[in-house]
């Protein structure tokens, strides 16, 4: 989530609204005793409902040794509860604790190191997987996503970043308490069927897109290079290792300890009243126990203090990518990067592409991402490149540092700056005209400020940026010791590669 970009998306709303005031008239927030919180906003243009259940914990909470964890909610998000997704569930229930003995038994042999008995692993290996067979037997497969299909669901999908978790989906007004019932058996009841099974989709993501996906390869070393300890520097997929031993009494206690009232928020958006929200809120999820919020993260990435390199060796298209450490979204810088972002990389206008692709063409691509990983914590201000046939990432590399020392040399002009807000403005308004944008916004924005008018607010930061803001940014912040380059090279030996 790029909140500072998508804060922009709301200005169709303002224009309707006229100001802050008359849309909060549409927006009703309560809190249940438990400390889950929720937000409603009425659209009564057409009969649908738009929900966001937003959990403030992403892949930087993974625990040691247990990378890729938080990933695995997502695959377990839609598998169902006691009632719903199961053939038998007491005999599921029997199965699954089974496998688990079982499984314990053989990490116990597994654990004995050197003296582990070969014949037993293979034993228990064996008993582990008749096992996970009898579970996965007792399963009625995808009942809950079809279920949600057949009362006219639209839209299902979770999605892991590295600071938060998110589930949404969108119902017809009138399967509203669908909605409730489903998604609170799934917060007090979760069952984490056929986690093995998608534990090993899991691992095939990571061998797709990491280990055959070259771009993916050059991204895993960029991050652990560019960041030295904190949690940013892991691929949200985790580490395959650690993946490959994660088990359900680890889903069990990530869970009881992120996945607390407190730390979630609930958006509903669309054709509701709010008054009947509460109320089936109040009857769903009141039995949902009150738990102590999770602890923060106390690692923080040491100052760099030179700029860091990292190569990786591969037969496909060469690549450049650098990164500049940067503040987090709480910055009061944060609207600057964006602006900045604007100007460096917007399509055909950005100086990027003008001078690199256009002008030189010695690029196929020249892009921006000003938040990167993620903006929880300080992060990255990145920038890609993909030389043109016949040039290398050395020449991008140079161009790319003059191009960049001449933006911080000279401030840009009004009408460049002028035309960027506006653009950026115009940009982000189409990409939201729905129910569920407006329920994603909501929930990133209370979790992350604490309260949602900040999208309001963000707007007006926007505006107050100056050509003396980003000339000051980046001079400050694009500097060699800041700075991590990775490239994608050809092998030695092989014409392509910048050597």
């Amino acid at each position: 989530m790029r909140l500072r970009h998508v804060a922009v998306f709301l200005l169709p709303l303002l224009l309707a609204a006229q100001n802050l005031k008359e849309f909060e008239k549409k927006v009703t927030e309560f809190t249940l005793p438990n400390g889950l919180h929720f937000i409603v906003a009425e659209r009564h243009e057409a009969p649908v409902v738009s929900f966001h259940t937003y959990v403030n914990a992403g892949s930087v909470d993974d625990p040691s040794g247990e990378t890729g964890i938080a990933h695995m909610f997502e695959h377990m998000a839609f598998k169902g509860t006691e009632s719903i997704g199961s053939k038998n569930w007491p005999e599921e229930k029997k199965a699954i604790d089974h496998e688990e003995e079982v499984y314990d038994r053989l990490d116990a042999e597994r654990n004995r190191g050197v003296k582990a008995d070969p014949k037993k692993v293979e034993a228990l290996e064996a008993e582990l997987k008749a096992a996970d067979e009898k579970a996965n037997s007792l399963v009625e497969p995808n009942l809950y996503p079809r279920m949600i299909e057949q009362n006219g669901g639209a839209g299902l999908n979770a999605q892991t970043g590295w600071d938060a978790t998110e589930y949404f989906y969108s119902l017809p007004s009138n399967r509203l308490e669908l909605w409730f019932l489903l998604e609170s058996e799934r917060f007090i009841q979760p069952v984490f069927r056929e986690f093995y099974k998608e534990r090993d989709v899991v691992m095939e993501e990571y061998r797709m897109r990491v280990e055959s996906e070259p771009q993916g390869k050059l991204l895993q070393s960029f991050l652990a290079t560019a960041f030295a300890a904190h949690p940013y520097r892991v691929m949200g997929t985790g580490w395959p290792s650690d993946v490959a031993h994660l088990r359900r009494a680890d889903a069990w206690n990530f869970f009881h300890k992120y996945y607390v009232p407190g730390n979630i928020t609930m958006a509903i958006v669309g054709d509701v009243n709010p008054a009947e929200a509460k109320r089936l809120a109040e009857k769903y999820f009141a039995a949902m126990p009150a738990r102590p919020l999770p602890p923060l993260l106390h690692t923080v990435e040491p100052p760099q203090t030179g700029p860091k390199r990292t190569e990786v060796e591969s037969p496909s298209q060469p690549l450049l990518v650098v990164g500049y450490k940067r503040p987090d979204q709480y910055s009061k810088d944060d609207p600057v990067f964006d602006i900045a972002n604007g100007i460096l990389s917007s399509g055909r206008t950005g100086l990027l592409y003008k001078e690199l692709v256009r002008d030189k063409q010695i690029a196929l691509a020249a892009e921006a991402d000003d938040t990167f990983p993620g903006g929880k914590y300080p992060n990255l201000f990145l920038f890609f490149l993909a030389p043109a046939m016949g040039h290398t990432t050395a020449d991008n590399e140079k161009a790319f540092y003059d191009l960049l020392e001449r933006f911080q040399s000279q401030k840009v002009d009004a009408v460049t700056l002028a035309r960027v807000k506006t653009k950026t403005r115009a940009d982000l308004i189409r990409r939201l005209d729905s129910n569920s944008g407006l329920a994603s916004l909501l929930t990133a924005y209370y979790t992350t400020y604490g309260d949602w008018t900040k999208l309001f607010t963000s707007l007006d930061d926007l505006d107050k940026v100056t050509s003396d803001d980003v000339q000051r940014v980046a001079k400050q912040y694009f500097t060699p010791e800041n700075r991590t380059v990775a490239y994608l090279i050809a092998p030695k030996g092989q014409a392509g590669g910048a050597q």
